[in-house]
């Protein structure tokens, strides 16, 4: 049997980030994840804010970054443009692109270097409680079922796992809330500004939008998300078609694909019980508009490998003892979510007409700083009794 104080599955930026802390301050740290490659293959756009990584302390090899980025596009069904970029913000919105398969596994080294152990292509296959912890069977790279021991399990294994589940939590997504995303990594695109983010709302993506990341001057992660419950095709239907008709991609070869699906329905109401955390992806910390989570899943990932290293060295394992990360999540996550539902259920349910309105009305605002309460302050004035429900977001 293999003990630990920590166990961590999946090697993510939550779980990696998780792991470092967790050993950084003191307890003994395992991570594994199913995966013969950390980081392959990718399940996102990639991109994050500027600052992120200062706040929790990564200090990124210039290749985990493909492309920095300034501001971003807005377009509308009838192909009006709302630019928010260096030139017309007094606050810039700049971030970057990461390439995540570099990045993530800087952050796992980082965790080794931490004093974190790592098993790679180790799949856990059932999890149960005992009298200190949880037992978990796994199965190694060599085909053999082993069992670990853990006082404290960190669930980062995304947004379909299963851990949670042996762990007595409900993670279950109303259909209506789950999006179903492909994604293409294409080169030889056209694009009107390749250091901006660009995405493209209504009957386009149903119940999401299409987007355009770039991570080159002509190459960029060109991809989908749509509702399940409001589209008539599937996502690579729908992705094909926004290709072949978008003027800075119908000339672009796709190198790569990833699939999968993406829950926007906000942090989940159970995300800590004795013994267990769930960080990331997996506690549902992804924005319920973007459907984009890196920052958050790093942020997570940090605070609850700090409490649960605390919680070791206490010697209690307990809901309670673990409560520290649940407050942490709350406050700085969950909140700001459950705004932004009604954001999402408003904007993915507006017509063609009106997201042309309201993305020519927003490419005539003057915006000077990029944020969900600036953009709903300037469509007020457009039409206020529209946006009435939005109102108490501000």
């Amino acid at each position: 049997m293999i003990e630990t104080d920590v166990l961590v599955i999946g090697a993510g930026p939550s779980g990696s980030m998780a792991a470092r802390e967790a050993s950084k301050n003191g307890a003994k740290t395992l991570i594994i994840d199913k995966k013969s490659e950390i980081g392959t293959p990718k399940r996102c756009a990639e991109g994050i804010l500027t600052g992120v990584l200062e706040e929790v302390e990564l200090d990124v090899d210039k290749r985990c970054i493909a492309r920095d980025i300034d501001g971003a596009r807005i377009v509308s069904p009838d192909n009006t443009s709302a630019w928010f970029t260096s030139e017309n913000l007094e606050v810039p919105a700049t971030g970057i692109i990461l390439e995540r398969k570099v990045f993530d596994k800087h952050v796992t080294m980082d965790a080794i270097r931490s004093g974190a152990k790592v098993m790679i292509k180790t799949e856990a296959l059932n999890m149960k409680r005992d009298a200190e912890g949880f037992l978990v069977d796994v199965k190694t790279m060599h085909g053999k079922i082993e069992q670990i021991k853990a006082k404290i399990v960190i669930s980062a294994d995304g947004p379909e796992g299963h851990v949670a589940r042996w762990a007595g939590l409900n993670t279950k997504v109303p259909l209506e809330e789950m999006e179903s995303g492909i994604q293409y990594e294409m080169t030889n695109l056209k694009m009107d500004k390749n250091d901006t983010i660009e995405f493209y709302f209504g009957s386009v993506a149903p119940g999401g939008y299409a987007w355009i990341f770039p991570k080159g001057y002509d190459t960029a992660n060109v991809g989908i998300d749509i509702s399940a419950t409001k589209a008539n095709k599937s996502a690579k239907e729908y992705l094909d078609d926004f290709i072949a008709n978008c003027d800075e991609t119908k000339d672009g070869e796709i190198v790569e694909i990833n699939a999968g699906g993406n829950p926007l329905c906000g942090v989940f109401d159970e995300i800590i019980t004795d013994n267990f955390m769930l960080v990331g992806d997996a506690a549902g910390c992804i924005s319920p508009i973007t459907g984009g989570g890196i920052d958050m899943s790093l942020r997570s990932g940090r605070v609850a490998g700090q409490v649960a290293a605390k919680a070791i060295l206490n010697g209690d394992c307990s809901r309670k003892a673990l409560s520290e990360y649940d407050e942490y999540v709350e406050e700085n996550i969950a909140k700001k979510f459950r705004k932004l539902l009604t954001v999402r259920d408003f904007l993915f349910n507006l017509e063609d007409d009106d997201l042309n309105e309201y993305v020519g009305a927003l490419s005539k605002a003057n915006i000077s700083k990029l944020s969900t309460s600036a953009l709903i302050k300037a469509l007020l004035k457009v039409s206020p009794k529209k946006l009435f429900k939005l109102r108490k977001l501000l």
